[in-house]
């Protein structure tokens, strides 16, 4: 026997409904629902013996004081249906923080994007100074080939002579 005295739930067998009590407490329900404000009949009384969980719904709707004040809390929103009716398809749809934000960076990269093809970001003028730096270079180096195959032509022209 565990600790405690206390006898363990396993093995215990399961106990199901069956389908004519889940029909019986259905139609139970909606007679409640449609007689909102009439007592309970005594067929009800019986029905509630054997279903606990909707007595204890109820009792937990109208327990102590709820059932006498009814509070009225603003910042509950209340989940209302619309009808498709009702609905305003030719309104714009808001977009969400994330989808704004995309929006706005592609914008933002599309702009910088121009400006660099301008010419006019700091980065663009860096790039095109290092470009003409490079030009500089290789307009020397070519002009050194050329001043170098020069010389060897006229070296070799003497040597023929």
């Amino acid at each position: 026997m565990p600790r405690g005295g206390k006898k363990g739930h396993k093995g215990r067998g399961k106990q199901f409904s069956n389908p004519e009590e889940i029909d019986r407490q259905m139609k139970a329900q909606r007679e409640l629902e449609e007689n909102a404000g009439a007592e309970k009949g005594s067929a009800s009384e019986s029905e509630e013996d054997s279903s606990s969980e909707d007595s204890d719904s109820e009792s937990k709707k109208r327990s102590g004081v709820e059932g006498l004040i009814e509070i009225e809390n603003p910042n509950r929103v209340s989940q209302k249906s619309k009808k498709v009716s009702e609905l305003d398809m030719s309104a714009p749809r808001e977009l969400s923080r994330r989808e704004r934000e995309e929006i706005e960076k592609q914008k933002s990269k599309e702009r910088y994007m121009k400006l660099h093809l301008e010419g006019k970001t700091e980065q663009a003028r860096a790039d095109l100074a290092r470009l003409a730096i490079i030009k500089k270079q290789r307009e020397e180096a070519a002009r050194k080939r050329d001043e170098l195959r020069k010389e060897k032509e006229a070296e070799e022209a003497k040597g023929k002579h």
